[in-house]
């Protein structure tokens, strides 16, 4: 019984327990489906929201599309309405074509009508002025023609004179400003490197010492340097004579560095000269390379470059060749910036211009002509040879860098206090101005004033009266102009002047 108890409770235990579970199975899936109608219930709101929104947003998009075409139309209609008032205008016109191009043909042939009765009236004219004069129309307008010939070429003569007096006045006064410009422009030195031909020494002894016994260092030193050494009874002088100016300066430094050093022998004398000639030699180089760089002349060869460093030590008139060839340089690039044509080439002639003064062997041509063969043998340009040779009209100019050259080296010449004259000279071109015054009558006095360059003639107040003094200064600047040589210009001043002299006692 006891087993059948035990067994009893614990089946009604199961079946406790069973129906707790299905309760509890139960529950759950009530809840379950509580949460599925709950989670339904959301998607189903999620969806109609989304959906709503899907529909105003399509909604808009049709709706722009609808304005957008009724815009499309509207403007359709503004062009069919443009077109069809533009094809009305070009009927309009067309119309009115049409009515102008009736008119024009009515008016073309009354013009037509008229030109025929026109040149109806002109033939029966004509043939009346043919019976009239005894000529026919070709001959008539053969005298016609021939006629204005003669007045067109009366008048165009005369035109052309005009034009060329005016051109003549126009390029003197031009020219005249181009020179005067480039002359004050260009800065000049007014002092003059002249070579060196006296020697000074402290005192008369060392003329012994440079004699030497028997003469043998005067011997030596003139051998050495080429050129004549003169000691006389000049006191603390020494006169180097020599044609060539390179060997005076050879002789010269050569000199002074044995008096300085103090031992004067045959051998020191051989070896100071060669040391000075190689110094002189490497300064002439430097000299005209310094002068090329200063210039800006660029491209020379070597040789030309030497012979422009050798016009340091030659002389024109008293004239520094090198400062000569440096002045006129400047003087050619401004006349030439002046003139429009190529500074650098012009400034490069004139350097080049007088080198034929100072080759290595002096051939008996003028220096010109051998300048122009130098510049020829050294590959310069063509213009720069012309330039070179044409500077005094010994062969045709055939460039405007020539009469540029000449022009420019006449100014650098010619300026007060360029050049120097032999005294001899210079006193008797003074005596001849005064003397060619003197020969014209009422002519009292004459004198010859600021170095030649002015000639002052006094008259008789009693010979002469206001108006003659006008033509004897005419007379005689012309009388001068023919007759004489002088450089630059001599001004005429004649002076006429009535003195009235008492005493009182």
């Amino acid at each position: 019984m006891a087993i059948v108890a035990l067994f009893a409770g614990a089946a009604i235990s199961w079946l406790i327990i069973m129906q707790l579970r299905k309760s509890a199975y139960n529950k759950m899936i009530e809840d379950a489906r509580t949460e599925a109608e709950a989670l339904k219930k959301d998607k189903l709101v999620e969806v109609k929201e989304k959906y709503l929104s899907l529909k105003e947003e399509y909604e808009k998009q049709v709706q722009q599309r609808n304005q957008k075409l009724q815009q499309r139309e509207s403007q359709i209609q503004k062009r069919e309405m443009q077109q069809k008032q533009e094809q009305a205008d070009l009927n309009r016109k067309m119309q009115e074509n049409d009515a102008v191009k009736a008119n024009l043909a009515s008016q073309m042939e009354v013009v037509e009508r008229r030109q025929k009765e026109l040149e109806r009236m002109q033939q029966q004219e004509q043939t009346q002025l043919e019976q009239i004069s005894g000529l026919s129309a070709e001959e008539a307008k053969n005298r016609l023609v021939e006629a204005l010939k003669d007045e067109a070429k009366t008048n165009a003569m005369s035109y052309v004179n005009e034009i060329m007096d005016e051109a003549r006045m126009n390029a003197n006064k031009e020219a005249k400003k181009v020179v005067v410009q480039t002359i004050q422009r260009v800065a000049t030195e007014a002092a003059i490197e002249n070579s060196v031909s006296v020697f000074h020494i402290e005192s008369d002894e060392m003329k012994g010492r440079i004699i030497g016994r028997e003469g043998r260092n005067i011997r030596a030193l003139e051998a050495a340097t080429g050129i004549e050494i003169i000691v006389d009874d000049t006191p603390e002088a020494i006169v180097l004579s020599s044609f060539d100016p390179v060997r005076r300066e050879i002789a010269r430094l050569a000199l002074h560095r044995l008096v300085q050093d103090g031992r004067i022998h045959p051998a020191r004398i051989e070896e100071v000269v060669a040391k000075v000639r190689k110094q002189v030699e490497e300064e002439i180089v430097e000299t005209g390379k310094r002068t090329t760089i200063d210039l800006g002349v660029h491209g020379l060869h070597p040789d030309l470059v030497r012979m422009i460093g050798k016009m340091k030590y030659r002389s024109s008139y008293g004239q520094n060749l090198l400062q000569h060839a440096r002045e006129t340089a400047n003087l050619c690039a401004v006349m030439a910036s002046e003139l429009g044509l190529n500074p650098k080439l012009a400034r490069r002639a004139g350097l080049l211009h007088d080198i034929g003064k100072v080759p290595d062997d002096e051939p008996e041509l003028p220096h010109a002509i051998l300048g122009m063969k130098l510049c020829e043998k050294y590959k310069e340009k063509p213009e720069i040879c012309n330039a070179v040779g044409a500077h005094h009209d010994e062969m045709e100019m055939t460039t405007m860098l020539a009469p540029i050259v000449q022009a420019c080296d006449a100014i650098s010449g010619a300026r007060p206090g360029a050049r120097r004259e032999i005294v001899e000279a210079y006193i008797k071109r003074l005596n001849d101005l005064e003397n060619l015054a003197l020969q014209y009558p009422g002519v009292i006095k004459t004198y010859a004033i600021q170095a030649g360059r002015e000639l002052r003639v006094i008259v008789g107040a009693d010979k002469i009266d206001d108006k003659d003094t006008e033509k004897l200064s005419y007379d005689i600047a012309k009388k001068i102009q023919d007759e004489m040589t002088y450089p630059g210009q001599v001004k005429i001043t004649v002076i006429r002047e009535t003195r009235a002299v008492s005493y009182a006692k």
